[in-house]
């Protein structure tokens, strides 16, 4: 009887999603894929199949016609870390052939030992001496022009600035919910290869992520203004915002609507991001346990795995740094629970990605 009830949904699932837009060519590419994988599994090979031009070829053409929620149950021989690896590999692909020195020819060499140890050795003796004020130092005392970006490379690999102990000086700022919020971007790629822009904004005291954005294609001032009224509109405002040395920040319309809100703007320390821990910490975790090993199809999309991470990230992720406590438990917001050993659930996040154990 379960079975005739099971096909009998199978139907109606299948009816739905004939009528649903671009049906027939989902359920053609996914026959498509099933079909080649079972053609791969005929071939009389003592070790694992391997894959022929025509078969990745199929593989490729029709993964563009699924959506990647579909993607792990048809994979009956290629893995879904598979794919994944061939997603990589293409964004790789894609800017090495951008940014790749075509040319082939060997670049101009770099300064000499004596230049980098003359310029650490001023920075070193002379902490608070900026990277301009240190290439006027140097082309005056070498009798040759020192371009700062050559001074600022040398520094970032060359000098270390000892960190002292205590708190950050971010963390003096930040000692109530809203009274800091961090700010910065990053760039993922789509499984079309098209490039999308994160604004991530957290909260210092507390850790939580107080909104994502997403925007397509290449930034520009306006964007990144749109984008935090967006975030600031569901979220409310904070007295102070810091952010990094990014030229976007330093957009005059962004500058005047930080003004009209009231809102203090702090700049961390150019080429530190360690003057910037929180938020950049955060933007590695995004990457790391989530982003890395999802595909996701446009902005819409991108946005609504973000927002569910979000809400993973600030209900139930605890932070060594908050002593164990989950973002919203920093604030008061909610308090989690103690467990019964013999009677408990499990709460799933981001699709099942994430579980933890709660009071049941």
């Amino acid at each position: 009887m379960s079975s005739i009830l099971r096909l009998i949904l199978d139907v109606i699932v299948l009816m739905a999603r004939l009528s649903s837009p671009n049906g027939k060519s989902l359920l053609i590419a996914e026959h498509l894929l099933v079909r080649q994988q079972l053609l791969m599994l005929r071939r009389k090979s003592s070790k694992a199949p391997r894959l022929s031009l025509r078969d990745r070829l199929v593989f490729a053409v029709a993964a563009l016609f699924i959506r990647s929620s579909r993607l792990p149950k048809l994979s009956v021989v290629v893995a879904h870390s598979t794919l994944l690896k061939l997603y990589k590999a293409l964004v790789n692909r894609k800017y090495s052939i951008l940014f790749g020195n075509k040319s082939r020819k060997p670049g101009p060499k770099g300064p000499s030992q004596e230049v980098i140890k003359l310029i650490v050795e001023i920075k070193t003796k002379n902490p608070r001496y900026g990277v301009q004020k240190i290439a006027l130092l140097t082309s005056q005392l070498l009798g040759q022009t020192i371009d700062e970006q050559l001074v600022r490379r040398i520094l970032r690999k060359h000098y270390f600035t000892p960190l002292g102990p205590g708190p950050s000086w971010l963390s003096k700022i930040g000692i109530a919910k809203n009274a800091l919020w961090s700010m910065d971007l990053f760039r993922c790629e789509s499984i079309l290869l098209q490039t999308y822009w994160v604004m991530v904004v957290i909260d210092q005291y507390t850790r939580q992520i107080v909104g994502f954005e997403v925007c397509r294609g290449a930034l520009i001032g306006e964007d990144v203004c749109r984008m935090f009224a967006s975030i600031q509109h569901s979220n409310g405002t904070s007295r102070h915002l810091s952010t990094d040395h990014d030229p976007l920040f330093r957009y005059h319309p962004w500058r005047a609507n930080l003004r009209i809100l009231g809102i203090d703007e702090i700049k961390t320390i150019p080429e530190a991001p360690w003057s910037h821990p929180f938020i950049e910490r955060a933007i590695g975790t995004v990457r790391r346990e989530y982003l890395d090993d999802t595909l996701f199809w446009g902005e819409h999309d991108l946005k609504k795995r973000l927002d569910e991470f979000a809400s993973y990230y600030n209900q139930a992720r605890v932070h060594m740094s908050l002593a164990g406590k989950t973002p919203l438990g920093m604030s008061g917001v909610s308090v989690v629970r103690p467990i019964d050993l013999k009677n408990y659930t499990w709460k799933s996040y981001c699709g099942g990605r994430f579980s933890v154990p709660v009071a049941a």
